[in-house]
Formats: structure tokens, C-alpha cells, sequence
């Protein structure tokens, strides 16, 4: 496939999760050698394109700062392959522990779907929950979907609630439409609130902004909520884990303003 309609199809993918997005970006761009410039505009295009996917902006925010952009690729796309969140979130939950997630959150699932143990109530969030639970029970796990009417039960009675961030800024998360009212009814309820971020969903302030304000005012809106990360008690990343929200959270890539300028789709 010539890298422009490669790109072309990454742009119009819809329902991917953020590392194959990653991933087939990574491979489109790398086959713009031949025209380095181009890389520019692809890098716009993309992000305007998913502007909800903190990876892909993490991805070409590197390249775009980059002084060798193929080399970053493959540096990027090793370094989400290798994503240690994964690890992290399945050592750190506990045995036969109940579980609540919202929608379909990749790296939550990817953790919990090979401990045995683990049983996991969804909550449905655009579509997502149910899709999720039929993905689940072809791998023999034990999941549930969760309807509005029984949330508060499902989550008085669960262990842990884990929501996976789509993007986090310095003091803030962009999840998943639903995950601000399950997050907040758990931390009401005094039920430990974890925070997922995988590789590359922390973007410096002038990124997210410009993230936040694109979702806003785009089709998207009502597929996911910002909140404060004040809910949360404990945040799993590639670094570990980690109880001290104190602190904002350091960015995972370059405040890369050239990303910023729109372009011609």
C-alpha cells in the first residue's frame, strides 16, 4: 500500500485501539522517506482526525521534535509495544478480586483478561460495554454488562474500580463517557478509584489543552468526560504504581506547538 493511502486509512479508522493506531502510523510515516516533508502535514492530519487518541498525539509530537523522525518512529513504536502498564495493572490487582470498568478499556482488558480469578462487571459507554463482554466471554472470563439502573449496586459491591484515561494533562483525565459519574460514585461510596495511564497518554499542558478544546467542539463530545484526577486513590503506568496524587502528572512528550496548526483535510 502506498504511505499516503496507508495514512489515509489510518485517518479514517474508527473503533481501533490506540496502539494500532500507533502502530499503523508508525509504519504509514515510515514509509514517507522519500518525502520527509510531508511528515508535517500526516502529523496534523492524524490528530485532527483522532483527536481523542493521546498516543497518536504522544507519537507525533516526538517525530515533529524530532532531529531524526524515522528513528523516533521505531523508538515509539518499541517503546508502546513494551508498554510495562499492562504488567503493572495485573500484578497489583488482588486475588479473586470483583471488578468495575467502563466501556472497553484496552489495557484494563488486556491485564485482567488473563487472570482467572479476576471477575469483571462493564459498564456500557457508547456501545463499548457490551461489545466488551462478548470479546471477554470468547476468552472464557468471567463478565458482566451493567445497565445505568444497577450501577450502584454493582459498585457497592465491588472490590476496585479501574478507569483507563484516553489522555491525561498535568491535573486532569479525558476517559471514556460515563467513567466521571462511576469514578465519582465509587469515591463517595469509599470504594478504591484506580487510575490507568498507559504509555503515551500524558501530554504536556499546551497539548492537552488544545486535545480538550478539539473534543469539545467535535462529534466525540459525548463520547467522554474530563474530570480532575483528584477521585482517583492509586495510578498504574508504565512506571508502576504509584498512591501519591500529589504531585501533576509529568508529560511523555515534547509541547510540540507545530501539531497544533490546522491543516486541509
Amino acid at each position: 500500500m502506498h504511505p499516503i493511502e496507508h495514512l489515509r486509512y489510518v485517518a479514517r479508522a474508527r473503533g481501533a485501539d490506540p496502539v494500532s493506531l500507533v502502530r499503523e502510523t508508525a509504519a504509514a510515516l515510515s514509509g514517507l522517506g522519500h518525502e520527509p516533508a510531508g511528515i508535517v502535514l500526516a502529523t496534523r492530519r492524524i490528530v485532527q482526525r483522532h483527536p481523542t487518541c493521546a498516543p497518536l498525539w504522544w507519537l507525533c509530537s516526538h517525530v515533529l521534535g524530532a532531529l531524526d523522525p524515522f528513528l523516533t518512529l521505531r523508538d515509539c513504536e518499541n517503546e508502546i509495544k513494551n508498554d510495562a502498564t499492562i504488567k503493572n495493572l495485573r500484578d497489583a490487582v488482588p486475588q479473586d478480586a470483583v471488578v468495575c470498568v467502563v466501556g472497553w478499556p484496552t489495557a484494563v482488558l488486556h491485564a485482567l483478561a488473563s487472570r482467572g480469578d479476576v471477575k469483571i462487571f462493564v459498564v456500557e459507554s457508547n456501545g463499548d460495554g457490551d461489545a466488551a463482554v462478548e470479546r471477554l466471554a470468547t476468552m472464557n472470563v468471567d463478565a458482566t454488562l451493567v445497565q445505568f439502573e444497577e450501577l450502584s449496586r454493582v459498585v457497592g459491591g465491588c472490590d476496585v474500580v479501574i478507569v483507563e484515561a484516553l489522555a491525561a494533562g498535568p491535573t486532569d483525565v479525558l476517559c471514556s463517557a460515563g467513567s466521571h459519574g462511576v469514578a465519582a460514585l465509587a469515591y463517595c461510596l469509599q470504594k478504591p478509584v484506580w487510575l490507568v495511564t498507559a504509555c503515551g497518554t500524558r501530554l504536556p499542558a499546551a497539548l492537552w489543552t488544545a486535545m480538550v478544546a478539539g473534543a469539545s467542539t467535535s462529534s466525540t463530545a459525548s463520547d467522554v468526560d474530563v474530570f480532575s484526577a483528584t477521585l482517583f486513590s492509586r495510578v498504574i503506568s508504565k512506571h508502576g504504581v504509584s498512591d501519591d496524587l500529589s504531585q501533576p502528572f509529568v508529560a511523555e512528550c515534547p509541547p510540540t506547538t507545530e501539531l497544533l496548526r490546522h491543516s486541509a483535510m
